[in-house]
């Protein structure tokens, strides 16, 4: 009998003072529990909007990790809170799947390309002092951690524009550079801060000091795909990586970015990409034109661990981020095979479906932000 959608709930977890993670939980008819997560910074409400839509419309419906979401639902979605929603059923379909054939994800994906999936550390998050030494105090812990490689999104305040903070960021990026020496790796992230003219100024300032890649520089419209192109013969001049794409969905989002040859990578987000046979579809496209793939990644560890099974399957995969250090709750709340990294990589969830879970307990106290079937529980 096939097995079909019998609740979908979502629920938050308040992670930091800056970060509330969403999670999804599906039950099916035959009573297992898969799980997604559709984090998306400071749209909660969003979100509970697009789950109040979508949920009757695929409850009673298969549990089957075959169906293409994106399809039935409406294709290219340009609409991140149901994009999220989408991609969190999706993932857990895949969870329940893997657990009913005792399949582990990565199995169930194909043949693993790698059994330890290299990280790098995203250190800006567990950053609260915004400064040089700020900066550089969470290196050195990371670094002292295993870490190799690591992200800061140093501007904080910048605008397209106006160059107002921009060399606070260089100081700080400097600052990072010198606690972790010359070997190590630094990306810098601008969260499409800057117009071309500062884009360009930042770009040779950082230059300077040695930085892997330069990550989305600016907002990611059809009027700035020249300059996205100027931009990125500029870093590759100076042994730089362009790096971008991180809120896009479908394989139809990324395609004018792959096609134009924009960004060195792409950085696609189980999140919001629309699934994880479309997290593939992307990968392999963009390997067929010669660009890596780096998943985005820094939210709750249900999104961490669908993104280590990717990171042993997807075509081109390069490195994955990892939210470092932001709380201890990222392992505290997780139940089941959810992997700690170690010098600077971490191994693969080894039991039969996503192969992690939440805890009971913790989900006892967490706000539920609306629900099937289930009742509503107590708010945190």
């Amino acid at each position: 009998m096939t097995r079909t959608i019998a609740d979908i709930d979502l629920l938050e977890y308040r992670a930091s003072e800056k970060t509330v993670w969403v999670f999804l939980r599906v039950a099916d008819s035959a009573g297992a529990v898969g799980w997604g997560e559709a984090t998306l910074a400071g749209q909660e409400t969003q979100l509970a909007t697009a789950h109040a839509k979508l949920e009757p419309t695929l409850r009673g419906t298969a549990a089957d990790s075959r169906r293409n979401l994106l399809t039935e639902l409406g294709a290219a979605i340009s609409d991140r809170a149901i994009a999220a929603i989408v991609s969190a059923v999706d993932q857990a379909l895949w969870d329940l799947d893997g657990q009913h054939s005792g399949s582990a994800l990565h199995v169930m994906l194909g043949a693993s390309a790698r059994s330890q999936v290299p990280l790098y550390a995203n250190i800006n998050r567990r950053t609260l002092a915004r400064t040089p030494e700020g900066f550089a105090a969470s290196a050195q812990k990371a670094m002292a951690d295993g870490f190799g490689t690591f992200k800061i999104a140093p501007f904080d305040g910048v605008s397209p524009g106006s160059a107002a903070g921009i060399a606070h960021g260089i100081a700080c990026a400097t600052a990072v550079r010198d606690a972790i020496g010359p070997a190590r790796a630094l990306y810098v992230d601008c969260h499409w801060r800057f117009d071309e003219t500062n884009a360009v100024d930042a770009l040779d300032a950082l230059a300077e000091i040695g930085i892997g890649w330069f990550e989305c520089p600016l907002p990611e419209r059809s009027e700035n795909f020249a300059a996205l192109g100027r931009l990125r013969a500029r870093a590759n001049a100076r042994g730089i990586l362009l790096a971008g794409c991180e809120t896009e969905t479908a394989l139809a989002g990324f395609m004018p970015y792959i096609e134009r040859g924009l960004y060195d990578v792409l950085m696609p987000d189980v999140k919001y990409a629309g699934g994880l046979a479309e997290m593939a579809r992307i990968s392999d496209c963009a390997a067929r034109h010669g660009v890596a793939i780096a998943p985005h990644n820094p939210s709750g560890p249900i999104s961490h661990a669908y993104s280590l099974h990717l990171g042993a399957t997807l075509a081109g995969f390069s490195t994955l981020e990892h939210q470092y250090d932001e709380t201890p709750a990222f392992f505290d709340i997780a139940t089941g095979d959810l992997p700690r990294p170690a010098n600077g990589t971490s191994r693969l969830p080894g039991t039969a479906g996503l192969g992690v879970g939440l805890d009971p307990d913790v989900l006892a106290n967490i706000g539920t932000i609306a629900s099937g079937t289930h009742q509503q529980e107590s708010p945190g």
